[in-house]
């Protein structure tokens, strides 16, 4: 009979709240959430979008955006333009740059109707604004805003490697195409976006991202980095164990 070889179980490099080696942003649209986010030392900056903030029932945009900027005026924020006019795009881009000097204005990287923002994220990016261009799931995408970014203004390019994988393609080499590509402009960083697990935060520090915006949900697992994986098939045993109990299953 063949011998096999079991691997020793390996603590892993992240610690219980922080991750070396790439900068984790909180994604979502809940004050409560963000502040405990940032009391707890878990993040360094947060995204939200407007789909996040309309689930959590938000109905004054300014009112939210400004009262997280508030209680939070230190640490980079995106929030994301909501018009599919690029005039208006515009307009609501100064505007909420002007909220504060840690604010970046996400963009997306094109309109609805497939039309490419790039002209714009070059207009806005030569004004100064600090741009959050989103929506990213193509080295083509990748590339374009890159290049219309100015050297001298900070930016992130937010790849959406989590639907990326929805689809069945590895998100890794693009990723690490990415973070090659960006290194053109040296104020640019990539922010791998759409997380599903902890995972992710292993690979996208892997690819060399800068950044992975993620729920408090994903965050707070980072808890288990570096548990015993025996303890924890203990611990599943116990937790089906007790909800069966809990619903008085009986045969």
């Amino acid at each position: 009979m063949n011998k096999i070889n079991i691997p020793k179980e390996t603590s892993s490099p992240i610690g219980s709240t922080t991750v070396r080696g790439i900068k984790l942003f909180g994604d979502g649209a809940s004050l409560d959430a963000f502040t405990r986010l940032q009391a707890q030392g878990r993040v360094t900056g947060f995204t939200t979008n407007p789909t996040l903030m309309h689930r959590a029932h938000i109905a004054d945009y300014e009112k939210f955006a400004r009262d997280l900027i508030a209680v939070i005026p230190d640490l980079p924020i995106s929030f994301e333009v909501f018009s599919d006019d690029f005039d208006e795009m515009r307009r609501q881009a100064l505007k909420i740059a002007g909220w504060g000097p840690n604010v970046y204005v996400k963009v997306p990287i094109t309109n609805t109707r497939r039309v490419s923002s790039l002209p714009l994220v070059a207009d806005l990016s030569r004004q100064g604004v600090k741009l959050n261009v989103t929506a990213i799931l193509t080295l083509e995408q990748v590339a374009g805003t890159v290049h219309a970014l100015d050297k001298d203004a900070p930016a992130i390019v937010s790849v959406f490697a989590g639907r990326i994988a929805d689809t069945g393609v590895d998100p890794m080499p693009i990723m690490r195409a990415a973070v090659a590509i960006a290194a053109r402009k040296p104020l640019a960083e990539v922010l791998w976006a759409s997380p599903r697990e902890v995972l992710n935060i292993h690979q996208a520090r892997d690819c060399g991202c800068h950044i992975i915006t993620a729920t408090a949900d994903i965050l707070n697992k980072l808890d288990m980095s570096g548990k015993d994986l025996g303890d924890l098939s203990q611990e599943t045993v116990a937790m089906f164990h007790r909800d069966a109990v809990a619903a008085g299953f009986q045969l």
